[in-house]
């Protein structure tokens, strides 16, 4: 249609008709533009209480998820706290690479760190790509091993449409997830660490004297939003992942592939003033997202990025993550304006020192680098028997105990663990939070057990030494 229209274009067409083909032709490229752009595009709503989809949109369908990608480097950080290998002023080393990362960054020079607590605050605020990769090099000791984790943990958590290959989220044709998948990740954040959930909930916080703003426009805007995390690069467009609760209902929404911050925005608006309402007040007991267990799975996903599903980037892709928004978008900022200083304290957006968020922390000493990758790192990919792992969606386990506090059921884990070393021995120990008249929880299981008969066996075996147990499915 487009060459007929042109082809008709000839010296003897008067400029103002030639004006006006034209005119009509571009209206047929840019319509198959935004029709293209539509076609990226992908949502959920998730009842973080019971699971139940009250929204879906294409939610299988890959896509790049751009900085939502930190999601799950701070899921890992979070999990070196609980487990005490890190704590809050740990500090986070910048290496050359760390440092060289593309904006929008901290901008540490290579040699230079910050606190953990620095690190996350920078991440989802200002989803600092520079901060991303040093916790990634810190915890795994390089990134692509860091990466190798990252996808693990994925696996453990149940998704399974997932593949991460950097700690930050910038440009990589082999990185890509679900709408689906970051639900679950995202309700994951919430109810396995609920003692660091409140750094989402931040809008801004104080670096030495220069004030860092969010790029998380509902927060202040929409009321019972929480968090959690923006995303953009060009290949990817806008991507938002956001908790919503009234204190009742709790959901989890996700829209990727946004043409600008402001549609992502208002579509998100609207899924949450339409979901919302029609979550349950109930639900709670099993957590919808899984907990992994304390060691990393082993086996990969070995994918590839689909040619026609995902789009695929430039070969020299531009580097845009959370930092040049479309003009159209009036509530995005470039680089430039979120690199600024300015003593200016908005009363919608206080300013939170570092030294006060107000979040429990489980503190720890200070740790070296080959301490935590070996208590993290994986051995490389090679064939497992899947059943001998905690991952498995229809897995079963056993729990031992349950306690007000994580460190206790934790200990208990410990303990049984060394009471029955041989019943336990393919068996990972974990803690999975749950609410129960408000109060929060940790249940002490061991998963990693292919079937019924298996968890009941090693049960039976445990009760023999006193140790009381039940077996439940995953």
């Amino acid at each position: 249609m487009r060459k007929a229209l042109l082809g008709i274009v000839s010296k003897s067409t008067s400029p103002l008709k030639t004006m006006m083909i034209i005119a009509l032709a571009m209206t047929f490229v840019f319509g198959d533009v935004a029709s293209s752009l539509a076609a990226r595009q992908a949502a959920i709503v998730v009842d973080a209480k019971t699971g139940k989809v009250l929204y879906s949109a294409d939610a299988n369908g890959r896509r790049y998820p751009a900085s939502l990608t930190k999601m799950m480097t701070l899921y890992l950080t979070f999990e070196a706290m609980a487990k005490g290998k890190i704590s809050r002023n740990t500090p986070v080393v910048f290496s050359a690479k760390a440092s060289a990362e593309a904006p929008t960054k901290l901008g540490v020079k290579p040699g230079g760190s910050v606190t953990v607590e620095t690190a996350i605050l920078s991440i989802v605020t200002k989803s600092a790509n520079d901060s991303a990769t040093a916790l990634g090099e810190m915890l795994g000791g390089n990134e692509t091993t860091f990466a190798r984790m990252m996808t693990a943990k994925a696996r453990a958590l149940g998704m399974n449409g997932t593949v991460f290959r950097n700690a930050n989220g910038l440009p990589d044709p082999g990185q890509f997830t679900t709408a689906r998948d970051m639900a679950t990740l995202g309700i994951a954040l919430r109810e396995h660490f609920p003692q660091y959930y409140g750094y989402f909930s931040q809008r801004s916080f104080l670096y030495g004297r220069q004030r860092i703003n969010g790029h998380n426009r509902l927060l202040g805007r929409i009321k019972g939003v929480d968090g959690i995390k923006t995303g953009y690069t060009r290949a990817s467009g806008f991507n938002l992942v956001s908790s919503v609760s009234d204190g009742n209902r709790r959901i989890v929404g996700v829209v990727m592939g946004g043409t600008s911050g402001g549609s992502r925005d208002n579509q998100m608006a609207s899924l949450i003033n339409t979901y919302l309402p029609r979550a349950s007040t109930r639900g709670g007991g099993d957590l919808v997202a899984k907990a992994g267990g304390n060691n990393p799975i082993t086996a990969l996903a070995k994918v590839l990025l689909p040619k026609h599903d995902a789009p695929t980037p430039d070969d020299k892709p531009m580097v845009e993550d959370d930092a040049v928004a479309s003009n159209d978008d009036p509530t995005a900022t470039d680089a430039a304006a979120d690199e600024q200083t300015t003593d200016a304290v908005e009363e919608t957006a206080p300013v939170v020192k570092t030294r006060k968020v107000k979040t429990v922390i489980v503190s720890a000493p200070q740790v070296a680098t080959a301490q935590v990758v070996a208590a993290y790192a994986e051995p490389t990919p090679a064939a497992v028997d899947p059943v001998n792992t905690a991952s498995v969606p229809s897995g079963w386990a056993i729990q031992v105990a349950s306690s007000p506090k994580q460190a206790e059921a934790q200990a208990f884990l410990d303990k049984t663990t060394k009471q029955a070393p041989k019943v336990l021995a393919d068996a990972s120990g974990f803690t999975v939070a749950f609410d129960k008249d408000g109060v929060t929880y940790y249940r002490a299981r061991f998963g990693g057990f292919g079937s019924k008969t298996a968890a009941w066996k090693a049960c039976t075996a445990l009760k023999k030494k006193n140790i009381e147990c039940y077996a439940v499915q995953q």
